[in-house]
């Protein structure tokens, strides 16, 4: 509900602060006078294209101001949006647009609760605290998702639960949607790179590779099979050092045994030098057994004259393996397993059957739930029909023809199908989408028909009317405040208004006028709370005799419900 408003050089007005309260306000006067002069203004405040003649003339700033109450819908925005209630009760909130005009241009800057905020928000916030209808311009009627929470909200319980139904089956099936798309790129990932892989794994399988260590032995072999004359050459010589000196020269083991001989001797005349000879008979072995050992080393080099060559082209295959996939022998060795334990993953479909089944029977619970919420929509549907055509006639659009279309969509989160209100004027026209259909008095008053019909599924935003009985017949009129008299007992409800017949069914009653002064015309806005207050501008709203319209208008306030 709006509770506040003001306005600073706004067009005729200097200064003008306005306090509202719930029911039924009538905006009166003269034309030209600027009483759709304070809608626009809520209008612009919520994110309305600000026009250049709103800035009073000679000023470069202006500021609009609304304080609203919140209800639960707002407060969710808000704490979206980062933004808290404020005011006293913390149950109310200020909104701010402050206009500026630079050269040619007008720009603006928008506040909630004193925070900063751009157009998309306040346009975001607009929906959920007033709606406007002008003559020429109906903003929600068209929108198709509006119609759909319209019908939605006509419907009764049992239509409700169906709404629910559908949304927990939506959210269900997303959920194994989302498993399964999951699944489905990483295979088809695997499946992209799986042809590199395999040619990998052939590589890494055809050179058997075991021992993450192989390299380092090979290399180690490659340098022994290298020197082989010179390992060979050594050996030999220090064999034939120890067992066949060369010509001049005396064996080691020739030596040693001469040693023993004397050392013997020695042992027969003192018994305590015979761990010594035991030594030396010990050290005579080794050495006899180190010649015996060179001897076959050397024979083994003779004997393998191709294995420099099989440990060379080894440790070129090992090689040409570690620089083709940048990694060490241990770690090719390790990659050769997780590629087999891969090939074997890749083969196996078992979850994801289990997925794809999970994923189909959610869908089929979704079009089940989505089926019995086209039911009930039907429903809802011939019962809006048939309530909207019967607050129609009164109001002069007995010709009006009304139908509601469900055109089937995809099933998701609000069903199968695609809500769709649609309208023709006259006899013989087509019908076709309200969105699509010219707006102008007839379509103002089929909006107040269809708002009547859905008062109680529709948001407790404040409705603004602007000048929407202009032009209709004392009947139509009548009717018409009716239907605004029945709006207001459960939303706020603005209405600019030429009909004595509307303005007496108001709750409150604001009287527009301009005054010149000092060389300027002023706008000013004046509440009429008395009885002859309020006798006096119905009298100028009715014309004619001044006595007969005083007479009259005296009549209307005194029948008013």
């Amino acid at each position: 509900m709006l509770l506040a408003l003001k306005l600073d050089n706004i067009a005729l007005i200097d200064a003008l602060a306005l306090e509202f309260s719930p029911g039924l306000t009538v905006l009166t006067g003269e034309t030209g006078a600027g009483k759709s002069l304070l809608l626009d203004s809520l209008d612009v405040l919520l994110g309305g294209e600000v026009p250049r003649s709103l800035l009073r003339h000679g000023q470069d700033q202006a500021r609009i101001e609304g304080c609203f109450t919140v209800h639960e819908a707002v407060s969710l925005l808000l704490a979206q949006r980062g933004l808290g209630a404020t005011g006293h009760r913390r149950s109310e909130l200020v909104v701010t647009r402050r206009l500026y005009r630079r050269g040619g241009r007008i720009s603006s800057r928008g506040r909630i609760n004193g925070v900063g905020v751009n157009r998309r928000t306040l346009l975001e916030l607009r929906p959920l605290l007033i709606e406007l209808t002008v003559q020429g311009q109906t903003r929600t009627l068209g929108r198709q998702v509006q119609q759909r929470r319209w019908l939605d909200g006509f419907g009764d319980l049992s239509h409700q639960q169906a709404l629910n139904r559908v949304a927990a089956a939506h959210k269900a099936w997303v959920r194994h949607r989302s498993d399964l798309d999951r699944l489905r790129a990483e295979r088809k990932d695997l499946e992209q790179r799986w042809q590199e892989r395999t040619r990998m794994l052939a590589d890494l399988q055809e050179a058997a590779l075991e021992d993450p260590r192989e390299l380092a032995t090979l290399k180690r072999n490659q340098d022994r099979l290298a020197h082989a004359l010179r390992l060979k050459q050594g050996s030999w010589f220090v064999v034939q050092t120890i067992q066949e000196p060369l010509p001049d020269q005396v064996a080691a083991l020739d030596l040693l045994g001469r040693a023993e001989g004397e050392l013997q001797a020695l042992v027969t005349v003192d018994p305590t030098l015979q761990p010594l000879l035991q030594r030396l008979q010990h050290a005579q072995g080794e050495v006899e057994g180190v010649a015996i050992a060179l001897q076959d080393y050397g024979q083994e080099l003779d004997s393998h004259p191709q294995a420099l060559s099989d440990l060379q082209e080894r440790i070129a295959q090992l090689q040409r393996l570690e620089r083709r996939y940048g990694q060490s022998l241990a770690e090719l060795v390790d990659r050769r397993n997780e590629l087999e334990t891969a090939a074997t993953e890749l083969d196996r479909d078992v979850r994801q059957q289990r997925v794809e089944q999970e994923e189909r029977a959610a869908h089929h619970q979704l079009c089940q739930a989505c089926g019995e919420l086209r039911e009930c929509r039907r429903r809802a549907a011939d019962r809006l029909v048939a309530d909207l055509m019967e607050v129609l006639r009164p109001m002069g659009l007995e010709q009006m023809r009304f139908a509601v279309d469900l055109r089937p969509q995809p099933p998701g989160e609000h069903g199968s199908e695609q809500v769709c209100f649609l309208f023709s004027a006259n006899p013989g026209e087509a019908m076709a989408p309200l969105g699509d259909v010219a707006s102008g008095g007839e379509m103002s008053r089929f909006l107040l028909s269809l708002k009547a019909c859905l008062i109680r599924a529709d948001l407790p935003v404040t409705l603004l009317f602007d000048e929407i009985d202009s032009g209709v017949s004392g009947r139509v009129s009548a009717a018409m405040a009716q239907l605004l008299h029945r709006l207001a007992h459960r939303h706020q409800v603005f209405c600019v208004t030429h009909q004595p017949l509307v303005a007496a069914r108001a709750d409150h009653h604001f009287r527009v006028t301009r005054h010149m002064g000092e060389g300027r015309t002023r706008t000013r806005v004046t509440a009429l709370t008395t009885v002859a207050d309020r006798e006096d501008e119905l009298a100028q709203l009715a014309g004619g005799d001044r006595t007969e319209a005083r007479r009259y208008a005296a009549g209307l306030l005194r029948n008013r419900p």
